[in-house]
């Protein structure tokens, strides 16, 4: 008699995931336009209190995108620091790459991502350095380790290793230990980046979903123009 045997063995790799398939339904009461502020960043900030009181993690976590005067983009995870009239404020090293492509080309995108509401904001506009005295001020409120890496870190430069890195920091430990206030690095400091475009999207159903945006418009008397682009 004959017995059929299916062998099965226990690290078999699962199939991968399928983006494709990977879909979810929006249930939200939508975006009108009468129910937007005048001015964006009043609505800005309306929906940057919705993400902070709603429990995101890290709702000041902004995708950042510049490009250099070759022309490739690039992007990255920043924390917003700021808004207010005049933009929206964030730090870095001004030698790392998005540092030196806003030094050749100072337009730049954020994209706040705030996915567990079904919401997302992207904001267009130039990047101009803050003053030396506002980037002091914003230093001294950072824990004094992160003062420590703001010199530590030649940042998006090549490191040989994870010794090298933790190196230079230990040596500004020894230099400036806690309590010893630290300086403030002359090539780090803060951008803000002044809009000229902002776009406040909303997830509804049937991938129908409402995308408000306004554009800077000194005839439209408010100084910004509202217009329903199609999802």
């Amino acid at each position: 008699m004959r017995h059929d045997v299916r062998v099965t063995s226990a690290t078999t790799p699962a199939a991968p995931a399928d983006p494709a398939r990977m879909r979810r339904q929006y249930r939200s009461a939508g975006l009108d336009e009468s129910e937007l502020a005048a001015d964006p960043i009043r609505q800005f900030g309306a929906w940057f209190d919705d993400a902070r009181t709603g429990g995101l993690p890290e709702p000041n976590a902004m995708v950042v995108s510049t490009v250099g005067a070759d022309g490739r983009p690039s992007s990255r995870t920043v924390l917003l620091k700021g808004f207010d009239a005049r933009g929206f404020v964030f730090y870095t090293n001004y030698r790392s790459r998005k540092g030196s492509q806003l030094a050749e080309n100072p337009q730049v995108s954020l994209l706040f991502p705030w996915h567990p509401l079904g919401r997302q904001v992207i904001v267009g506009g130039r990047a101009e350095r803050i003053g030396r005295d506002e980037t002091a001020a914003y230093f001294r409120t950072r824990p004094h380790g992160s003062q420590l890496g703001a010199w530590a870190s030649e940042q998006s430069q090549v490191v040989r290793d994870r010794a090298e890195l933790e190196g230079r920091y230990r040596e500004l430990a020894d230099r400036y230990p806690e309590g010893e206030g630290v300086p403030v690095p002359p090539f780090w400091g803060g951008f803000l980046v002044v809009p000229d475009e902002l776009e406040f999207w909303q997830g509804r159903e049937n991938r129908l979903h409402d995308r408000l945006r306004y554009r800077a418009d000194a005839a439209s008397g408010t100084g910004w123009r509202i217009e329903r682009l199609n999802p």
